[in-house]
């Protein structure tokens, strides 16, 4: 039998949209691929078996207990060389179920996405999450971490038998690429002129992300700025009210889900967020990657991604601050220039081409035998994207 490997996320989407060339890895080296998520149902041809768990958001839902009993069932059922988890709460009960096991447990790496909490944080929040990484590092054979925060106090609390840093899962730069023909046809469809700036920020409409701050800005800008804000989320609706009663729902553009980011990127002046909290963001990735100058919330995530240039910073949730950084680039356009160049050359050492290699080395770092083979992944994130 083939050496076996299982992922787990809490949702389809994450393995479909950030793990495919992962899973595409593992098969070009021959393993057998399983995947055990929950929410809505995917195609993920790169998955030799599909496990579907029935998580729910809440941490103490029985339905999560349930998924853990499957965990559980599946690590019985298959001997796995290799688990592989992401996403808080699949990574929790996926290390439980790996605990309970009565036979030998197979060795796990969990990726941190992001803790959802930092120095911030409300005590009794912080420490009841702590207390969840702590409770599952003895089932951690490998902990990545993506920014310097996690990474820093990962290691100082010992959450995993051995941790590492690496640069994110990687970004697919190539859908990027040529696009710079929409920004005439999409701007003319906004209606901008041409001494209007359009800043861009596309993400779920959620506490975390802030949007709000973004909105109170504004009304702290010139008319001719301009916001744009794809996605979807609980909290769109709300949103679209602040606008209005801040009077700046003519400038703010809510497009929903985007199937095609790159016209807007190719349409914007400028990269903006407000994020609460970030592990290492796509969307600002990707802005710096086409050359957009950057505002962000100076948060973890958002200081890795700006640590050698590419945008300003201003404290979480100040939207006076955020203005002010906003209105800097307004008024300068060498400074755009200036940032937009150097944001490009910051990105790119998070492609997905140089970063896969370096997670893969990890992932099989942990494996008996695996890290000597050496094994090339030429051609995996082609086959992926497929």
């Amino acid at each position: 039998m083939s050496e076996a490997v299982l992922f787990t996320a809490s949702t389809y989407s994450h393995l479909f949209n950030f793990h495919r060339p992962y899973l595409a890895a593992f098969r070009h080296l021959g393993w057998e691929v399983h995947i055990a998520c929950g929410g809505e149902s995917m195609a993920i041809p790169e998955a030799d078996r599909v496990i579907h768990l029935p998580f729910e958001k809440k941490m103490t839902a029985p339905a999560n207990f349930r998924a853990q009993a499957l965990l559980r069932r599946a690590m019985e059922e298959t001997q796995y060389s290799l688990v592989v988890a992401h996403t808080s709460l699949a990574a929790f009960f996926t290390r439980r179920a790996a605990a309970g096991l009565s036979g030998r447990r197979p060795l796990l790496v969990t990726v941190a996405h992001g803790y959802l909490f930092d120095n911030r944080t409300a005590p009794l929040k912080r420490e009841i999450l702590l207390a969840a990484e702590r409770m599952t590092a003895p089932q951690t054979d490998l902990l990545l971490t993506m920014n310097q925060w996690d990474y820093a106090l990962a290691r100082e609390k010992k959450l995993g038998q051995r941790v590492e840093n690496v640069p994110g899962m990687g970004v697919d730069f190539s859908h990027l690429e040529g696009r710079e023909a929409d920004s005439s046809a999409l701007r003319q469809e906004l209606g901008l002129g041409p001494d209007d700036l359009l800043a861009v920020h596309a993400a779920e409409f959620s506490a975390r992300k802030s949007q709000s701050v973004l909105l109170q800005a504004m009304a702290l800008l010139p008319e001719r700025v301009k916001l744009a804000l794809p996605g979807q989320g609980a909290l769109l609706e709300e949103c679209k009210a602040l606008a209005t009663h801040l009077g700046v729902e003519r400038r703010v553009f809510f497009p929903g889900s985007e199937p095609d980011m790159p016209r807007w990127y190719a349409a914007a002046d400028l990269a903006v967020s407000a994020s609460r909290s970030e592990g290492l963001p796509f969307n600002v990735m990707e802005a710096m990657y086409v050359g957009l100058p950057v505002t962000a919330s100076a948060v973890k995530g958002h200081t890795d991604l700006l640590a050698d240039g590419g945008g300003l910073l201003y404290p979480y949730g100040d939207a006076a601050a955020c203005a002010a950084q906003l209105l800097r680039l307004t008024e300068d356009s060498d400074l755009r220039r200036k940032l937009g160049a150097q944001a490009h050359e910051a990105s790119l050492p998070y492609g997905l081409g140089r970063v896969l290699p370096q997670v893969m080395e990890a992932y099989l770092s942990v494996v008996p035998g695996m890290a000597e083979r050496k094994p090339v992944f030429a051609g995996t994130t082609e086959s992926a994207k497929r």
